[in-house]
């Protein structure tokens, strides 16, 4: 019951600000309320105080007791849905599949798949010694088992 409650308040809540989006709502059994949110322009402070007053102040405590946290989803978060890959475009991810380790720009992102380029060094073909040689991958979604977005400083 609790969970539909919520559900509904943070729909209503998102249509207001279509910019936002859930990453993940747990309710646990002693009706700990957790909400992890983003956003395509990134997430502020006043943002995570919107959603957590249109739930707070729409559930009656005298009804059913709750706590709330409303957090974004941070930066050492592995990305989760195609919303987040596309508003990553253009920067460096670490992607993890069932097979290989791939450190790459973001080149692409659909509801399907994502694109990464990067540089490597290989063997020459000919001759000794190595030469760096662009690549580029198409990874669906169902391949990626982890994908976080390198800080560099």
């Amino acid at each position: 019951m609790l969970q539909e409650r919520v559900e509904k308040l943070l729909d209503e809540a998102f249509e207001e600000n279509k910019s936002l989006f859930l990453i993940s709502l747990e309710i646990n059994s002693n009706n700990q309320i957790r909400v992890v949110i983003d956003g395509d322009q990134g997430i502020s402070v006043n943002d995570c105080i919107e959603i957590s007053r249109k739930v707070e102040h729409n559930l009656d405590r005298e009804e059913e007791d709750f706590s709330l946290e409303v957090t974004s989803s941070g930066v050492s978060e592995p990305l989760s849905l195609p919303r987040q890959y596309k508003k990553n475009i253009g920067r460096t991810l670490q992607v993890k599949t069932a097979d290989e380790k791939i450190e790459g720009t973001l080149t692409g992102a659909n509801e399907e798949e994502i694109s990464l380029k990067w540089k490597a060094r290989e063997p020459k073909p000919v001759g000794k010694g190595k030469h760096t040689v662009e690549k580029e991958a198409v990874l669906p979604y169902s391949a990626i088992v982890e994908a976080k977005v390198m800080i560099t400083f």
